[in-house]
């Protein structure tokens, strides 16, 4: 096998595990419930019961954990293929991880949106005889919708990935990486004319 079609081997299965994650997280990830109700004065207000504002920030958390735990995981896995060691494996292992983190962003945030549907704040049917209506919001993916929080969750578990990666080459002390077949070595000085 050629380190090409390894390297595209990490992309694709990245991306499909990424998918998976997404799924699970979409399983595990609470939602957030709330309450839509008709003030006398015939406002509209919305808030969320108890504590359960903090689901929002969670269901972000869990997000970005599932997926550094399978960067690690990953980047492990792929040091073990020995044969494949070396930069374009680890750029393979990042940019597998970068399309694991959307797909999973993907996958994930179509499911909840489909469990849960949208919230209805401007027609959640509240009358003067039935002032308050409840509701499950679905859990977001991301912290904020800001490019910079995207591209923060999107680039974390690549960036962790990444390191793990170089952490376990600079461990090696062979030249090759400790790939196979073994690199030969000529001892210093031998074979030098002196």
């Amino acid at each position: 096998m050629t380190r090409r079609r390894a390297a595209g081997i990490v992309v694709i299965g990245l991306t499909l595990a990424g998918a998976v994650i997404g799924g699970l997280w979409s399983w595990l990830a609470p939602p957030a419930h709330g309450v839509v109700a008709l003030t006398r004065s015939g406002q509209r207000v919305q808030t969320y019961l108890g504590s359960e504002s903090d689901h929002l920030f969670v269901s972000a958390a869990m997000f970005i954990g599932l997926l550094t735990s399978m960067a690690i995981v990953v980047a492990v896995l792929v040091w073990q293929w020995r044969a494949h060691r070396g930069p374009l494996m680890a750029t393979a292992l990042w940019l597998g991880l970068v399309a694991a983190a959307g797909a999973a962003a993907a996958v994930g945030a179509a499911l909840v949106h489909w469990h849960y549907g949208a919230v209805p704040f401007d027609t959640a049917p509240v009358t003067p005889q039935n002032r308050v209506f409840y509701y499950s919001e679905a859990p977001p993916v991301f912290f904020a919708r800001a490019p910079l929080q995207v591209a923060t969750t999107l680039l974390f578990p690549a960036a962790v990935a990444a390191l793990t990666y170089a952490l376990m080459a600079v461990a090696t002390p062979r030249d090759d990486l400790g790939a196979l077949p073994p690199m030969e070595r000529a001892p210093l000085g031998a074979g030098s004319p002196s």
